[in-house]
């Protein structure tokens, strides 16, 4: 299936049925009054986030939804039926905006959760609602209101707590294959990666988080050179950046600390808050340089890095890791577990509420053991 993360979509909701001026008109039933039904709602459209749904390429295909009207009232207090609503299934992650305004309406990130994307119209009185003592032949009534219409762009983020970031073939794809269950295309040309991917890594019973493997980034992305910025709204929502380095180039003349420097750039281009992310820096490919040589080229990588002065670069935590052979994968990924649980909001404890409850029902039962006293 195509992996569409972009649609613009046109929804109209439905119009609200008219009310109706009707009178009772029965055999020996004179002057049987006012009996006009009010008329239905139109029907409204609806967004559902369903996690059985990874992209939006149903949205490029139809782009326009109606619903149905809702129908006019008649008389004998018949009111006229509500048309139904119409449910549109998106990925979970996907956020809606007005295409005219900008603003955002909705961002679904739960699995069945809904957002109203366009109200249809309420029905219109029928005549039956304007009898009174003085004006007991009402002929007036309503017509149904307009339901909404609106343009929206549907921007689908995936949920990934772990984002890869780094230049085409440092070795991402190879990784998260590694260590998940995510089976990726792997080759050995750029660009084999055109989708975001999206794997689960278990570190023990209970233990796992996502992680999500974007096409590679290049230096001069922000003017359009190679995917350009376009997957790198997916790693909005992660919590933590592996910038993955591929330690000794096919290109001679490549220099793996600017090309590291050019996407931290190039990162900060895009989003000033997506480049202030925690972001590891994950060095690949170490099974191809020698054991003795190791840790010389990792502490010269890390020291021009860093830099100093105004060129100088924060690094949080360095990993020097083999994806081919897995080297140091089991130990990075505990380690990000454990960061992941480090920052993640402690849950409300049933025990608090149970020793408060206790301690309440010790002290009345002190309290009534002195008054028995």
């Amino acid at each position: 299936m195509k992996f569409v993360d972009e649609a613009t979509i046109e929804v109209t909701a439905g119009n609200g049925g008219n009310g109706v001026a009707s009178f009772r008109r029965e055999k020996f039933i004179p002057k049987g009054g006012p009996d006009g039904g009010d008329g239905g709602r139109g029907g409204s459209i609806w967004a559902v986030a369903d996690r059985n749904v990874n992209t939006l390429v149903d949205y490029r295909y139809q782009r326009k939804f109606v619903a149905k009207n809702g129908e006019r009232g008649r008389g004998s207090d018949q009111y006229g039926a509500a048309a139904d609503d119409i449910r549109l299934r998106v990925p979970v992650g996907t956020q809606v905006h007005d295409e005219d305004t900008g603003a955002l309406i909705a961002d679904l990130t739960h699995h069945d959760e809904v957002a109203l994307l366009a109200k249809g119209g309420e029905g219109g009185l029928g005549n039956i609602h304007f009898k009174s003592s003085t004006n007991r032949a009402p002929r007036q009534c309503t017509p149904g209101k307009e339901g909404e219409h609106r343009r929206l762009r549907l921007e689908l983020k995936v949920l990934a707590d772990v984002g890869l970031l780094g230049l085409p073939n440092a070795g991402k794809s190879t990784f998260i294959a590694a260590v998940s269950n995510a089976r990726p295309k792997i080759a050995d040309y750029p660009f084999t990666t055109l989708h975001p991917n999206l794997g689960v890594v278990r570190v023990g019973a209970g233990k796992s988080f996502v992680i999500a493997d974007i096409p590679g980034l290049i230096e001069g992305a922000a003017e359009g050179a190679g995917l350009g910025h376009q997957f790198l709204r997916h790693l909005q929502r992660t919590r933590l950046l592996l910038h993955l380095v591929d330690l000794t180039p096919f290109d001679p003349d490549a220099d793996p600390v600017r090309d590291a420097r050019a996407i931290v750039r190039e990162l900060r281009k895009y989003d000033p808050a997506l480049a202030e992310k925690p972001r590891w820096l994950v060095l690949n490919k170490i099974d191809m340089i020698s054991a003795e040589e190791r840790e010389a080229r990792v502490a010269d990588f890390v020291r021009r890095y860093r830099g100093r002065g105004r060129n100088a670069m924060p690094v949080e935590r360095v990993f020097a890791i083999s994806a081919l052979t897995r080297e140091g994968c089991e130990a990075l990924c505990l380690a990000v577990n454990e960061y992941l649980e480090s920052i993640r909001p402690p849950e409300p404890q049933d025990a608090d509420v149970r020793f408060e409850r206790n301690g309440q029902a010790a002290g009345d039962d002190a309290g009534r053991e002195a008054t028995h006293g």
